[in-house]
């Protein structure tokens, strides 16, 4: 079986979030999505940070100094077509708001009340409805297992043993 690692980065904005329609994925097209983000590099395995930092300067030329507040706030996983998907979500905000393009599709600043009603993968979609309605308010780091009738998130703990 096969494990696929992937990162997204939601940037969020008042009371709206930038999704990205995905024009042209090998995963996800036709969909949207967080603004930037893709699969890990073999020396990224251990470090879900420097992927999604990556995929946001090759996607949407900002570099971490663009940035603030970025924060890993879920982790999901989802087997299908035999393999095991597993997401990592990133949030941030711009630190100064600016116009983005991507040449990966295109981008949109979408009002938290349409956000549910978008096109989006299983997973990723569960994840922005669960931000919406709770994860928005903490700064917890969720854990969930997509199943057939929707994604059962956990806060993760730190403890020690």
């Amino acid at each position: 079986m096969k494990l696929r690692n992937m990162t997204s980065l939601y940037l969020v904005e008042d009371n709206r979030v930038l999704c990205l329609y995905r024009i042209g994925s090998r995963v996800v097209s036709g969909k949207y999505v967080g603004s930037a983000g893709g699969h890990f590099e073999p020396e990224e395995l251990n470090d879900p940070q420097a992927c999604v930092l990556r995929e946001v300067y090759e996607e949407l030329g900002l570099t971490e100094n663009d940035l603030e507040g970025l924060s890993l706030r879920y982790i999901t996983h989802r087997l299908t077509a035999g393999e095991i998907r597993q997401n990592y979500y990133f949030f941030a905000r711009l630190k100064e708001v600016r116009s983005l393009v991507s040449r990966e599709g295109n981008l949109r600043w979408v009002s938290f009340e349409e956000v549910p009603e978008l096109p989006m993968p299983v997973s990723a979609g569960h994840m922005i409805r669960h931000y919406l309605k709770e994860g928005r308010f903490t700064q917890t780091i969720y854990a969930g297992i997509t199943e057939r009738n929707g994604t059962r998130f956990v806060p993760m703990e730190d403890f020690p043993g």
